[in-house]
């Protein structure tokens, strides 16, 4: 199994798998949520647009921020990361062994996205802060 999970951007969505097909797959379904932001691009241009300045806004898997905390950073999944490529028009590109760090251009906070979901489960959550 390749750790690196790589979609050209011109590649036509895939039709609708199984469940099992979707999230056991080598992928462990990143290319569905890259292929969800695609389809939110179209759904919600503001957020794509937000996205393609660097912000990180709230989707529906953990990375995003809505408002700075008093921890500047705290950790995101890789699957966060998939749906933000895709939503900012973006060929797929993670390597699903190794972190990645952004900074959200609004509010500041760094998000390191990881493979670990460990570190992300049990995070204080924004409302929490």
């Amino acid at each position: 199994m390749t750790s690196r999970i790589q979609r050209d951007f011109s590649t036509p969505l895939r039709p609708t798998l199984s469940w099992s097909e979707t999230w056991e797959s080598d992928d462990k379904g990143l290319i569905k949520c890259w292929e969800t932001g695609r389809e939110l691009a179209t759904k919600r241009p503001d957020l794509a647009q937000a996205a393609l300045t660097h912000e990180l806004p709230p989707l529906g898997w953990k990375g995003g921020v809505s408002r700075s905390l008093k921890k500047l950073e705290k950790f995101g999944s890789l699957n966060y990361l998939a749906q933000w490529q895709g939503l900012r028009g973006e060929h797929l590109e993670i390597d699903s062994e190794q972190e990645v760090l952004k900074t959200c251009s609004r509010t500041h906070m760094t998000v390191t996205f990881t493979p670990d979901k460990t570190k992300y489960i049990n995070q204080t959550t924004e409302a929490e802060d």
